[in-house]
C-alpha cells in the first residue's frame, strides 16, 4: 500500500473513532443514571472523563497531522449506542439491566480497543511515533475498562441470576405477569 493511501485511510479512521469517542461522552451520562449498582454508575462516570481525554488526544493527533476531525459519522459506535439504549428502554433498573448495560459497554470497548490498534500500527508504519505513543495510551486504557466490566460482571451477573425468575423487560416476577 502506498504511504499516501495509507495515510488517508489513517486519517479516515481517526476520524471515525473521533466521532465515536464524542458520540460516547453524550451516551455514557445516560448509562450511568440507568445504572442500579452504585460500582458501575461511578465506572460509567470514570470513564465519561477517561473518553474526554481520549477526544483531546485525537484532537492533539489532527492538529499534528493539519487535518480536521469533524466530518464522519461513526455508524458502529452509533448502532452499539443504540443497542444499549434498548437495554435501558427494555428493563427496569435492576441486576438484570446493569447486566445488560455491561455486556453493551463491553461490546463498545471491544470496539474501540479494535479500532485503536489499527490506527496505532497505522501511525507506527507512517512514522509517527509520538501519536502511536498516544493512540497506543487509549489503548490500554480501553483494555483496562474492558476488564474493569468483566469483574463488575463477574459480580453484578451473579446477581440477576439469583434476582429470581423474573421478566428481563420489566423487572417483574413472571408469575405476577400471568
Amino acid at each position: 500500500m502506498e504511504q499516501n493511501a495509507l495515510k488517508e485511510l489513517y486519517v479516515d479512521e481517526l476520524k471515525d473513532l473521533y466521532n465515536a469517542e464524542n458520540q460516547l461522552v453524550k451516551a455514557l451520562p445516560k448509562m450511568a443514571k440507568a445504572a442500579a449498582s452504585e460500582e458501575l454508575r461511578k465506572g460509567f462516570e470514570a470513564h465519561l472523563e477517561q473518553t474526554r481525554g481520549h477526544v483531546g488526544r485525537l484532537a492533539r493527533i489532527f492538529e499534528r497531522l493539519g487535518e480536521s476531525p469533524k466530518g464522519k459519522k461513526c455508524k458502529g459506535m452509533q448502532g452499539l449506542i443504540a443497542e444499549g439504549g434498548e437495554i435501558i428502554s427494555e428493563n427496569d433498573k435492576s441486576k438484570m439491566r446493569d447486566a445488560g448495560l455491561i455486556a453493551a459497554a463491553q461490546r463498545v470497548e471491544h470496539y474501540e480497543v479494535a479500532g485503536y490498534g489499527c490506527v496505532k500500527a497505522y501511525a507506527s508504519l507512517l512514522g509517527d511515533d509520538n501519536a502511536a505513543s498516544l493512540l497506543d495510551q487509549t489503548l490500554q486504557e480501553e483494555k483496562e475498562t474492558d476488564h474493569k466490566l468483566t469483574q463488575l460482571a463477574g459480580q453484578i451477573n451473579v446477581e440477576a441470576a439469583n434476582s429470581g425468575d423474573r421478566d428481563h423487560r420489566t423487572g417483574r416476577s413472571k408469575a405476577a405477569r400471568a
